[in-house]
């Protein structure tokens, strides 16, 4: 039988498919399957996965020409950031915020070690009045969680999460725009990228100084607030102008937190713009936008895109109807943009109006559109649910946690990988549902999941990839490779059950053997040592 796997003729024999079938079996009769759950087997083709079931000749693959108009965020995705330099300034000025603003114990200014880089992840859900920090698979089952930085075991978060859910959770997983603002926005809150992060450690330290300030655990703790003004006064975009908060550290030492483009890439934008429209599109102040954007993509950047939208408010872009606004030597006027014009800079405004402008530049009005970015709900969950926009993420951990047959490496990868938490694709303690909450939003509202924009640069415009399924089941998206955190949970899950058997047969052989060996030591002791006393009594005779 011959099947077509992501573009290599791969041939099946009837007994050796008949064989993966039986295995497959054996696997998915002895553990539950939840719903979106795909068990696989990994090969060692280029794109590192095969499903268990063959790939049709029509599977979904993407290309660049499919679609007239091409967007991109700036803010990790065009724009790369040394990260560890850009998580250890924040940690000290949001500290130092609550400790001298707020009046918060000063240990929060404690120097970062190590273990506090491996705490933080990006990803992480707080649930701000227990004091908890959450890690949650797709179905909104709990599956780690700590209170403070302690670390709960499974009775403890069942004592806290019936069942190990929660109706708040639950609400989350099934609609993260849910929480996104009103009064769930004070119960829970998920920290999506690195501009954020920092507030698990804060939030987490604060918690422990409460508990042993008290005696015990609080009944509720009201924090929040006051890491969200740190944060608020950190990013405020009328601090660029005057040189505070993070704007001043980047500005003055532009070459410790920012990092250029390659001359490939640039030269890529050029031809994606020659075949599509081109936008960018970043929650980031004009002013910011232009200083970064000119280190990044040399001063002739905006010349890049066919329109620049800053200070998007995303989500909202992409669902609200807020208007646009001039802008005016990278400052936003006042005045609302009547009408949009190719090749300038403008402030908010929302996705239909856009897409009437790009669709002058096109000559359609069924456009086929992508989206490029990094924050999982303002770039991908919400344009692709939302606005029906297909979506590129650029997520920087699936190099950091390394990939199949890839030799790339992460500089920062001591603070993007986290021992503590485990992946930040699949989760350490299941042996269930592979995937975490945001793996799973990968696969169901992304075509492609990149580490480094770089990556696809590299190839034709033209070149077919293999994506993601409409149904988000399988895993060949990931690009150059599937993540090796993954496939090391797949062949745990797919391990054929009689393998489990003997391997626990042989630890049992084994253990047994060591407690016979012990007791046998024990017995030569006894032996030795009943000798000794009455050596010792003779001796006093």
């Amino acid at each position: 039988m011959i099947r077509n796997v992501g573009f290599r003729t791969v041939k099946l024999y009837k007994h050796r498919h008949s064989s993966i079938c039986k295995r497959v079996k054996q696997v998915t009769d002895k553990i539950e399957i939840f719903p979106g759950t795909t068990v696989c087997s990994i090969s060692n083709d280029r794109y590192g996965f095969a499903c268990s079931n063959p790939a049709k000749s029509d599977m979904d693959v993407f290309k660049f020409t499919d679609y007239d108009c091409i967007g991109f965020d700036l803010d990790n995705t065009l724009l790369r950031y040394n990260v560890t330099n850009l998580v250890c300034i924040e940690y000290e000025m949001l500290a130092r915020f609550l400790v001298e603003i707020r009046g918060y114990n000063r240990n929060l200014l404690k120097p970062l070690t190590d273990d506090d880089l491996d705490f933080m992840q990006k990803g992480l859900l707080l649930d701000l009045e227990r004091g908890n920090l959450l890690r949650m698979s797709p179905d909104g089952v709990i599956r780690r969680a700590c209170h403070g930085t302690c670390l709960l075991n499974m009775d403890q978060i069942r004592e806290i999460y019936p069942e190990q859910k929660s109706e708040i959770t639950d609400i989350f997983c099934h609609d993260v725009m849910a929480t996104w603002g009103g009064p769930l926005s004070e119960k829970v809150r998920s920290l999506l990228d690195y501009f954020d992060i920092v507030a698990s450690l804060a939030f987490a330290r604060i918690v422990d100084a409460l508990d042993e300030e008290h005696g015990s655990s609080l009944d509720r703790y009201n924090v929040w607030p006051d890491i969200l003004a740190g944060l608020f006064y950190m990013f405020s975009r009328e601090h660029f102008q005057s040189s505070k908060g993070i704007f001043g550290h980047i500005k003055r030492n532009p070459e410790k937190y920012l990092l250029k483009c390659s001359s490939n890439t640039i030269s890529w934008l050029k031809e994606i713009k020659k075949m599509s429209a081109t936008f960018l599109l970043t929650g980031s102040n004009a002013d910011y936008v232009n200083f970064t954007a000119s280190y990044a993509l040399g001063e002739d950047w905006q010349s890049l895109f066919d329109i620049v939208i800053c200070f998007a408010k995303k989500p909202g872009f992409f669902i609200n109807n807020r208007p646009f606004f001039d802008v005016i030597n990278n400052n936003e006027t006042n005045t609302p943009s009547q009408d949009l014009k190719r090749g300038e800079m403008y402030s908010q405004g929302n996705w239909n109006k856009l897409l009437e402008f790009l669709a002058h530049i096109t000559g359609k009005t069924n456009q086929q559109c992508l989206y490029v970015g990094d924050n999982l709900i303002q770039d991908i969950y919400v344009p692709n649910a939302f606005a029906h926009c297909d979506t590129l993420v650029v997520i920087e951990e699936q190099m950091s946690e390394g990939m199949l047959q890839q030799a790339l490496t992460h500089p920062d990868e001591k603070i993007l990988n986290s021992r503590f938490w485990g992946s930040y694709f699949c989760l350490k303690d299941s042996t269930i549902n592979v995937d975490s909450l945001w793996g799973h939003l990968i696969k169901k509202h992304a075509k492609l999941c990149i580490p480094d924009i770089s990556l696809v640069t590299q190839k034709s415009l033209e070149e077919p990839i293999p994506c993601f399924d409409k149904d988000g089941k399988l895993y060949r998206g990931y690009y150059p490779a599937i993540p090796l955190t993954i496939k090391q949970q797949l062949n745990r899950l797919s391990r054929p059950a009689w393998k489990d058997k003997k391997r626990t047969f042989k630890t049992k052989y084994a253990q047994q053997r060591q407690q016979e060996g012990l007791a046998a030591v024990e017995k030569i002791l006894e032996s030795r040592n009943t000798t000794k006393d009455e050596t010792t009594k003779n001796e006093d005779k």
